[in-house]
């Protein structure tokens, strides 16, 4: 009897110890809602972690000991459904498709599947469509596959030729693809694809927007446009759908030939109003002269007109460069104004392009990663332009910041 009291009572105390442990290990897992992917500070080859939050406003989380470690650097995140789509970018070879979603505020794994690796992709109806872009004269069609958000497989592929878009000897390269009302618009950039200057253009001031009917994905027009250089930038989204059904695009004005910045154009805005397929000649928001002198690299829609910016000074763009300047565009008041509070320019190392918000109109949560210091997501509050250090971020540079239900 007493080695059986003391069986039980030892029992009863491992499960005690258990069950402290189990709070405590979960406290520490910062459960909750948001996700950020962050890749840790280490040497070459470093997958990123995905960590979960339950506040973008203030706490601690890290890499140490934490989060989902993933297979394969350089990836690429999108929402859809409820399901974060996490796609490795494998450089000429296959890229891994994994999907998550959240069960009591802790990541889970629903699929694993290959794709080729694709240079755009967004949601379409109840789909993740990709896009594997040639950038090869020799080779005139384009890959594109159908993703079904709810069975998780591939539904549909096929072809377009990118070649025949731009007609001009040259090949198109989409920046970007973009789900508009019933259609798929599809920005590009026309490059040589070829002769020592893949990515050069003889055509650096000219913008193009392939239309496609969806899901059969055939190509109904080509809009253009000669105000500005191409939309977008090399897998950047330039197109941004607001309320109304108005769709707004961005020039940075980047096009190069020779490896020599070359378009003639200002980084601008313009627009393609609701129920139109051609661009609004009425409409022109020069981003170089209202912003004194800046390009717009990167952007984010935050609702009612109101964009939170990348920018950077036109004598320092390049095609690849992002803007550490943040600002506030509303552009149906053509308005530009720069967000105080966020840390001097030369102490930031970086700025998350892939960032989150409410869609409120009024806020937004970008990350910033710091030079030799921590890293932390800012609240970016557009009605007072201003910037609030949250989250502090350890042991790794954020690489995006989404929010699943």
């Amino acid at each position: 009897m007493k080695a059986t009291i003391t069986k039980v009572f030892g029992t009863l105390a491992f499960a005690a110890m258990l069950s402290s442990c189990t709070k405590k290990d979960r406290a520490a897992e910062n459960l909750g809602n948001y996700i950020l992917a962050v890749t840790p500070v280490a040497s070459t080859g470093v997958a990123d972690y995905l960590l979960t939050a339950g506040d973008l406003e203030k706490g601690t989380i890290s890499t140490a000991g934490n989060g989902v470690e993933q297979d394969g650097t350089y990836r690429y995140y999108v929402t859809s459904h409820n399901k974060f789509f996490s796609m490795l970018y494998g450089q000429g070879n296959p890229g891994a498709v994994t999907t998550y979603n959240i069960l009591d505020g802790r990541i889970n794994k629903l699929s694993n599947f290959q794709t080729e690796t694709v240079q755009a992709f967004t949601p379409v109806n109840d789909d993740l469509l990709l896009v594997k872009i040639s950038r090869n004269i020799t080779n005139p069609l384009s890959n594109w596959y159908r993703i079904n958000t709810n069975s998780l497989l591939i539904t549909g592929e096929g072809t377009v030729n990118t070649q025949t878009l731009s007609n001009n000897g040259e090949t198109a390269h989409f920046s970007w693809i973009k789900q508009v009302g019933n259609k798929v618009y599809a920005p590009y950039f026309s490059i040589k694809g070829c002769c020592g200057d893949s990515f050069g253009t003889a055509y650096p001031d000219q913008a193009w927007i392939a239309v496609y009917s969806y899901p059969q994905m055939q190509l109904e027009k080509v809009i253009k446009d000669d105000r500005t250089s191409f939309i977008g930038r090399y897998m950047t989204d330039g197109l941004a759908v607001v309320e109304n059904g108005d769709v707004y695009a961005f020039s940075s004005s980047v096009a190069t030939t020779k490896s020599v910045l070359s378009s003639t154009k200002p980084s601008a805005i313009t627009r393609i109003t609701a129920g139109t397929t051609e661009f609004d000649r009425s409409y022109f928001y020069d981003f170089e002269a209202i912003s004194g002198g800046y390009v717009i690299t990167d952007w984010l829609y935050i609702g009612n007109h109101n964009f939170v910016v990348n920018a950077i000074l036109k004598a320092q763009r390049g095609a690849y460069s992002t803007g550490k300047t943040i600002a506030i565009v509303n552009v149906k008041d053509k308005t530009f104004k720069q967000v105080t509070g966020l840390p001097s320019e030369a102490n930031i190392e970086s700025i998350t392009t892939n960032n989150y918000t409410p869609k409120d109109g009024k806020l937004a949560y970008i990350g910033v990663n710091m030079k030799g210091a921590a890293n932390y997501v800012y609240k970016i509050d557009a009605s007072s332009q201003t910037a609030t250090q949250g989250l502090k971020v350890e042991g790794g540079v954020i690489t995006a910041i989404q929010y699943i239900k």
